[in-house]
C-alpha cells in the first residue's frame, strides 16, 4: 500500500484524492500494528482510543475533505438529471466517449456521472477484445451496434479509438489499418450525427506519467483493484513516448470542428469528474438549468484538442520530444 510518505519519498507529488484515502489507510494501519495482535483485529473503539491527538486530525481533515469533494459533485450530478430528461423528451441521442491513458480516470468519472440517473435510459459500454469474426468485420460495426436509441445516453468507457492509439502501439492492428482508420474517422463521425438528433462527445483523459504510475503501484498492492491491471497497463510506462505519439497523431488528424476533441487533464481526479461534468452539460442546452451554478469550465483542466496540438508541438520544440 502506497502511503503518503513513500509518494514524497519518489518524488511524485500526491493529489488532494490520494491524501484523503491514504492519510486515513496509513494512520489506521500504524495504529492496528502497534497494538497486542493477540486481541484480534482492532474494532472502532481500540483504533479511536490509540489514535493520537495529530492523528485523529488528519484523519478529521481527509474524511472532510471527501465529504467536501462528493458535496461539491451533487449540484451538478442534478443538472445531469435534468439533461438525461431533456434528451429523452426532445428525442436526442448522446453519445459520450471516454479515451485516453490507462489509469487515468475515465471509469471513475463515469460512475460519478450516472451515480444518480435513471438507470433506464443511459448505458455504459466496455467494449473487450474483438471476437475472431467481429476481427473480420468493419471495425465501427461492433461500437455502432452499441450506440444509443432515441432518448439514450451511452458512455463508451474506450470507444473506436483503440485502433488509433492502443492498437498499432501494442502490435493489435497492421499499419495499413491505422493508416486507413485515421484516413476515414472524420467522414463516419459527420454521419453518426447527420441526423440532427445525435450528439457526439469526445474526451481524452490526460495524466502525467508519475500519476500514472503511482495509480499502478495502488492497483498491484490493493485486491480489491488487481483485476484492472491488463496486459496494456503492465507496458504502459515502458511504452510511455510511443502512445504520446500516438495521441499527437489523433489529435492532429481527428479533432474536426463538427466534432472536436476535449482534453481533461486528470491527475486531480476530482477535480477530473467536476469539470468533465460540467463540460457535458454545456454541451446541451436544457430546460431548467441552474442560474446560481457555476458552468464556467476550469481552463487548467479543460483544454481544447486544438489548444493542446499546440502545447505539444511547443514542448517538442523546446524540449526535443512531447511531456505528455
Amino acid at each position: 500500500m502506497t502511503t503518503d510518505n513513500e509518494i514524497l519519498t519518489s518524488g511524485q507529488k500526491p493529489t488532494q484524492d490520494t491524501k484523503s484515502h491514504d492519510t486515513i489507510r496509513s494512520v489506521i494501519s500504524k495504529v492496528e500494528k502497534k497494538m497486542d495482535p493477540a486481541t484480534g483485529k482492532a474494532g472502532m473503539d481500540e483504533i479511536k482510543e490509540a489514535l493520537k491527538k495529530k492523528q485523529k486530525e488528519r484523519i478529521v481533515d481527509a474524511a472532510l475533505s471527501k465529504y467536501q469533494q462528493s458535496e461539491e459533485l451533487k449540484p451538478y450530478q442534478a443538472e445531469l438529471i435534468k439533461l438525461q430528461q431533456h434528451v429523452e423528451k426532445a428525442g436526442k441521442k448522446m453519445i459520450i466517449i471516454f479515451d485516453g491513458r490507462d489509469a487515468s480516470g475515465k471509469g471513475g468519472t463515469i460512475r460519478r456521472m450516472t451515480r444518480y440517473m435513471n438507470e433506464k435510459r443511459y448505458r455504459i459500454e466496455v467494449p473487450g477484445k474483438p471476437s475472431h469474426r467481429q476481427r473480420t468485420e468493419l471495425h465501427l460495426k461492433r461500437y455502432i451496434e452499441r450506440f444509443p436509441s432515441i432518448g439514450e445516453i451511452v458512455l463508451f468507457d474506450r470507444s473506436w479509438y483503440n485502433r488509433g492509439l492502443v492498437e498499432p502501439v501494442m502490435g493489435f492492428c497492421t499499419q495499413k489499418q491505422y493508416r486507413d482508420f485515421l484516413s476515414t474517422i472524420n467522414s463516419y463521425e459527420k454521419n453518426f450525427i447527420s441526423d440532427g438528433k445525435t450528439i457526439l462527445i469526445k474526451l481524452y483523459f490526460s495524466v502525467t506519467k508519475e500519476e500514472q504510475n503511482r495509480r499502478f503501484e495502488r492497483r498491484m498492492n490493493d485486491p480489491l483493484r488487481q483485476w484492472k491491471l491488463s496486459e496494456v497497463d503492465l507496458q504502459a510506462q515502458d511504452l510511455w513516448d510511443e502512445f504520446t505519439e500516438k495521441k499527437f497523431r489523433l489529435l492532429q488528424r481527428t479533432n474536426s470542428p463538427e466534432v472536436p476533441w476535449y482534453i481533461i487533464r486528470s491527475d486531480s481526479k476530482h477535480m477530473a469528474r467536476l469539470e468533465t461534468m460540467k463540460l457535458i452539460l454545456n454541451s446541451v442546452r436544457y430546460r431548467g438549468r441552474s442560474r446560481t451554478l457555476d458552468f464556467k469550465l476550469n481552463d487548467d483542466v479543460v483544454i481544447t484538442g486544438e489548444c493542446e496540438l499546440k502545447l505539444m508541438e511547443k514542448h517538442r520544440r523546446k524540449h526535443g520530444r512531447f511531456i505528455r
